[in-house]
């Protein structure tokens, strides 16, 4: 933002419109086109959820895959779709730019959306139905190679898509205006909230047109909306605020660990002020006392510089100081990172696990048979009013007591992650009771539900539901607003590789518990029937690990919150 005679400029710095020139205040930005940024995330949701949430019941009934196997195939989808994030990010960073990236990643999720709902359609990609007096045939491997080449399709779309959503969304605020500062402070909860209601729709009418009507015609549904979803995003281009590339973070992270490293046995000066900078004043970060041995990359030695300019011959040898500490910055979000990684586990077993346990109970309410994948519409439910509370009560009432609008983005994900771990106590307790009832009921038919109730499992959606609400929002306000502008898009991949690796470390703790547990009848904690297992006892597991990294997390928020008083006392003794 730049300024005329005391004025605000109308036009935005370091932002420019679809011609390329400086981006004019009131005709770009704003709430409109954030608005329809919003509209594709919640068909990006629509889809990717639509499919994840119900998943496991057609590995199981129609592919006849294990409980344990089928659960792995869903963790092992999304654990990928967030995992390339960090792709779409670079992508988008350094050479597409956020825009771009969107449009074109969301084509190949279409692309991936249709496949799958060829592959639902065809009778000759799935094995024959199972009959009471043979055993059931389990899908081959052409069978699932195109099942999955479907799945992975829309995994590529989904990373490259949803690294760039946010990112783009806040791109048309400008956070040097108070009043856009504050529109951008409500952006990051109503982006979870369109999030939560495109996931509310997957987890209701999408999975009741699967199990009613056909998956087929519900996948062809999100393939559809999502081509819809693109037309909208590409009405809004004249409206849209764009930021340049500027680069692949990932080389500017490299250059300064390699220049330090070939200047690790070099002293580095007294005075930070000379350490290289060439960075307008406007855009320099202040030096930082940690991580010292970073600060090498920018002395300045013999034949560095350029004659008689401030240039660096060599990046990979010279770094400037604000680079430096772009790469500090970095760093110092990975230790809240790693300690909400087990939180996303706990979120797969809503969508594995919790599902299966849904499909043996009793889901009947007048007559009309709810599907299991629907029991998720609590989990959305809870999300949707959690942020719905803290928009309208909390938000407001915290900036009348405390002066700030609402919690720290440290103590949402504290909250979260307290939830989750009640969620999963809560799972483990509620598994006890319809376990006795499946062993005392255990002569029936296969698919007679169990004598119980379905809405027991209701709190532990409800307080995971509630524990994601927080933690995503808290996530992505820490991620996006502790990371360096240039490295924005990264950052957010990186936050969403807490989602893939969380599902990718389920995948894991489901093969090494099974395998662990597994007795000589071939029976375990996680049995091919759950009604044989005792999934008490894995949540009982995911418990105590939940407690352990709480506390980890504690230590962790509190060296962060430490590191940024630091830094915040030090800029103003330096305005003073």
């Amino acid at each position: 933002m730049r300024f005329q005679e005391g004025k605000v400029s109308l036009t935005i710095a370091d932002a420019v419109d679809y011609k390329g020139f400086p981006a004019d205040r009131a005709k770009t930005g704003g709430w409109v086109p954030a608005a329809l940024i919003l509209g594709i995330e919640i068909c990006e949701r629509l889809s990717t959820m639509g499919i994840a949430v119900n998943l496991v019941t057609y590995l199981g009934g129609t592919m006849h895959l294990s409980s344990s196997a089928s659960a792995n195939v869903v963790t092992d989808f999304m654990g990928t779709s967030f995992l390339l994030c960090l792709l779409g990010g670079f992508l988008a960073d350094s050479f597409l730019g956020r825009f771009k990236t969107i449009v074109i990643f969301a084509s190949i999720q279409t692309l991936g959306t249709a496949a799958l709902s060829l592959s639902t359609k065809l009778p000759q990609l799935r094995p024959p139905p199972c009959h009471p007096s043979e055993n059931c045939k389990q899908a081959n491997g052409l069978q699932m190679g195109i099942l999955n080449l479907a799945l992975y399709l829309i995994a590529i779309g989904t990373g490259g898509l949803k690294s760039s959503v946010s990112g783009f969304g806040t791109d048309q605020f400008d956070e040097k205006n108070e009043q856009e500062k504050t529109q951008m402070a409500y952006f990051f909860n109503r982006f979870f909230f369109f999030i939560s209601l495109g996931t509310l729709m997957a987890c209701t009418v999408l999975v009741y047109i699967q199990d009613e009507v056909g998956r087929s015609w519900a996948y062809g549904i999100c393939s559809v909306s999502m081509f819809t979803a693109i037309l909208v995003l590409l009405y809004g281009t004249k409206r849209y605020r764009y930021k340049k590339c500027q680069g692949s973070p990932i080389v500017q992270i490299l250059q300064v660990i390699v220049g330090a490293i070939k200047k690790r046995k070099m002293n580095l000066p007294y005075d930070s002020d000379l350490l290289h900078e060439n960075t307008p004043e406007g855009s320099r970060i202040h030096h930082t006392n940690q991580f010292r041995c970073l600060d090498k990359a920018a002395i300045v030695a013999e034949g560095d510089l350029e004659k008689n300019t401030s240039n660096p011959r060599n990046p990979w040898n010279l770094c400037t100081l604000t680079r430096v500490e772009e790469v500090k910055m970095m760093i110092r979000l990975l230790p809240v990172w790693a300690t909400t990684i087990l939180f996303w586990t706990t979120y797969a077993q809503m969508i594995t696990f919790s599902v299966e346990q849904a499909a043996t109970m009793h889901r009947t309410v007048s007559g009309f048979q709810i599907p299991a994948g629907c029991l998720t519409v609590f989990f959305v439910t809870t999300i949707l009013l959690t942020c719905a509370l803290y928009d309208c009560l909390i938000i407001p009432f915290w900036k009348n007591w405390k002066g700030t609008p609402g919690f720290t983005n440290l103590q949402r994900i504290g909250l979260g992650l307290v939830l989750s771990t009640l969620g999963m106590a809560a799972a483990a307790v509620f598994e006890v009771k319809r376990l006795s009832v499946a062993k005392t009921h255990s002569v029936r038919a296969p698919d007679q539900p169990l004598p119980i109730s379905v809405f027991i499992l209701i709190p532990q959606f409800f307080l995971v539901g509630s524990g994601e609400a927080f933690i995503y929002t808290g996530q992505l306000d820490f991620f996006i607003t502790r990371s360096p502008k240039g490295m924005k898009t990264m950052s957010t991949g990186l936050f969403l590789t807490t989602l893939s690796l969380g599902f990718f470390m389920s995948s894991l703790l489901v093969s090494v518990v099974k395998k662990i547990t597994r007795d000589s009848d071939g029976k375990g904690w996680l049995a091919d029937n759950i009604n044989n297992g005792r999934l008490d006892l894995f949540y009982g597991l995911l418990t105590v690990l939940c407690g352990i990294n709480f506390v980890v997390y504690l230590v962790c928020a509190a060296w962060c919150k430490k590191e940024k008083d630091q830094s915040s006392s030090k800029i103003e003794m330096e305005k003073c």
